[in-house]
């Protein structure tokens, strides 16, 4: 994965199941995708949950901080999430 085209994490099911996620970041959109095993191929997550969403938005803020992203991208996240999401606060 590139320092700044794509960003991974892990995370688990309701049932405790790890799964790895890894968002992508394409023109002024991102892009999220997961799978279940290393060895699994990527499948596209069409409407990722708030969880995703926030963990991106952590990691791209640590990555500003370390001038890996521009700030600016921090905002498009924010205001991504507050129209997918307007009950959270952001």
């Amino acid at each position: 994965m590139g320092a700044k085209a794509e960003i991974g994490w892990t995370r688990r099911t309701a049932e405790g199941a790890k799964f790895d996620v890894y968002a992508q970041h394409v023109g002024k959109q991102w892009i999220f995708y997961r799978r279940e095993k290393r060895n699994e191929p990527w499948q596209l997550i069409t409407d990722p949950p708030i969880e995703d969403w926030l963990e991106l938005l952590d990691s791209v803020q640590r990555r500003a901080a370390r001038r890996l992203h521009r700030p600016e991208e921090e905002d498009r996240i924010k205001k991504s999430i507050r129209d997918r999401f307007p009950e959270v606060k952001v």
